[in-house]
């Protein structure tokens, strides 16, 4: 298990905020801290500690009056140092190659490749096509409906049809160099991981998955690293101290390691 660092920036500001209270409609959301440091302070902060392939998250959709100072952030905290970050937040064909050449080691994509509920694979064809597969980390964030767990897009506030399993993992994995899984019901609220998330990704780790969502204690992460068959590796934000929360980042560090 390797501990991946994150970088979310939503309105402009680096923050930690309820995933599931996000909503493009005046650009609202629960914040559980708001940073007074910029992304390259997080990135060389990063940087110092060898932590590599961590996450940038732009949380502004491309319309919004906010976008383009949060993308701003990311692009500073890409450039602040090259290959050691990801980069997602309306990343399309179109745009891919500003983050690439800003330094982002792979771009993250959700929405782009889904289109009325299902995996658009025509879509998923240009992206890889446009990127390559080596720099491509597909984002199934999921929220739970019934007895499963089904993909979201558009910043978790879209569930679509598709269900996050083991036929999914397998028909994606040909596209993509990892897989990045918030799960959006517990993101944020730093109550206790989503476990039966954690088993799937554990019983399948066929390429490197990042599970994010509900860490709050070390315990948390033992529990992640046991039922994930050390699999699967783990980002934590609004626990960690640098975000307002009580976990030091040396502790989770080594209690990946």
């Amino acid at each position: 298990m390797i501990f991946r660092p994150c970088i979310d920036v939503h309105n402009g500001k680096v923050k930690q905020i309820v995933g599931a209270s996000l909503s493009d409609s005046h650009d609202a959301a629960q914040d559980n801290y708001v940073s007074e440091q910029d992304g390259a302070y997080y990135s060389d902060m990063y940087y110092d500690m060898g932590l590599k392939g961590g996450h940038v998250i732009i949380l502004n959709a491309k319309d919004s009056p906010f976008y383009e100072e949060s993308k701003d952030q990311a692009i500073a905290a890409l450039k602040a140092h090259p290959g050691t970050l990801q980069i997602g937040g309306g990343i399309d064909p179109d745009n891919a190659e500003v983050f690439l050449n800003a330094g982002a080691s792979h771009v993250i994509v959700t929405s782009y490749v889904f289109k009325n509920g299902l995996i658009a694979w025509d879509r998923l064809e240009a992206m890889k096509n446009t990127v390559g597969k080596k720099r491509l980390v597909l984002d199934l964030s999921c929220k739970k409906k019934g007895d499963d767990y089904y993909i979201v897009t558009d910043r978790w506030q879209k569930m679509t049809d598709t269900r996050l399993s083991i036929e999914t993992l397998d028909d994606l994995a040909d596209f993509c160099d990892e897989f990045l899984i918030h799960a959006a019901d517990v993101e944020g609220k730093q109550g206790g991981i989503e476990e039966n998330v954690a088993r799937l990704l554990g019983s399948w780790g066929k390429i490197p998955v990042t599970y994010a969502g509900g860490v709050h204690s070390i315990e948390d992460i033992t529990r992640l690293k046991e039922i994930g068959n050390s699999k699967v590796d783990v980002t934590v934000g609004s626990a960690l101290e640098i975000f307002g929360g009580s976990l030091s980042l040396e502790d989770v560090i080594n209690a990946c390691g």
